[in-house]
C-alpha cells in the first residue's frame, strides 16, 4: 500500500512543520520577554505587546497545523483500506483546494507586508513602528511556513494524480 505510506509521510511532515512553528513561537515569546526585561528605550519597550500578540497568533497556527494533521495519520490507513479509489479522489480534491488557498495566501501576505512597511515609514510613534516591524516578521514567518506547505502539497498532489492512473 504505497498510497498509505505517501499520505502518512505527508501528514507526518505537516506535524513536524507544526512543531517547528512551535519552536519559532517560543523564540518570539522569549524575544518579547527579553524586550520586557532588558528594554531601556521607548522603542525597545514598545515591542513587548506586538511580539506577544504575534506569539499568540503563531500558537494558533502551530495548533491548527498539528490538530488538523495528527489525526489524519491514523485516518488515512482506515480510509484507504475501506475504499482506495475514493480516498485518492478525496485527497486530490483536498490538495487542489489547498493549492488554491495557498495561492491566495501568497497574494495577501505580501500586501500586508507592504502596508506594515508604510506604517513604519509614516508613523512617528514607537508602538506603531514596533507593530509594523512585528507584522513584517510575522508575515515573513507565515510565508516561510506556507512555502514549505505549498511545496509538500504540490508534490503530494502530483503523486496522488499519478497513483489515480
Amino acid at each position: 500500500m504505497e498510497i498509505i505510506k505517501l499520505s502518512t509521510d505527508w501528514a507526518k511532515a505537516e506535524v513536524f512543520s507544526a512543531k517547528m512553528v512551535g519552536l519559532l513561537t517560543l523564540v518570539v515569546f522569549l524575544t518579547a520577554l527579553g524586550f520586557w526585561q532588558l528594554g531601556k528605550t521607548p522603542m525597545a519597550k514598545s515591542f513587548v505587546w506586538p511580539l506577544f500578540v504575534a506569539g499568540l497568533l503563531l500558537v494558533a497556527v502551530s495548533a491548527g497545523l498539528y490538530l488538523a494533521n495528527k489525526p489524519r495519520i491514523a485516518q488515512f490507513e482506515t480510509a484507504c483500506k475501506n475504499d482506495a479509489a475514493a480516498f485518492i479522489q478525496s485527497e486530490i480534491a483536498r490538495t487542489a483546494k489547498s493549492k488554491h488557498d495557498l495561492a491566495l495566501v501568497f497574494k495577501v501576505l505580501p500586501s500586508i507586508i507592504i502596508v506594515a512597511a508604510l506604517l513604519i515609514m509614516f508613523s512617528q510613534t514607537p508602538l506603531w513602528r514596533a507593530i509594523g516591524v512585528t507584522t513584517i516578521l510575522l508575515m515573513t514567518l507565515l510565508m516561510l511556513i506556507d512555502s514549505n506547505t505549498d511545496a509538500r502539497n504540490t508534490v503530494y498532489h502530483q503523486k496522488l494524480l499519478t497513483a489515480k492512473q
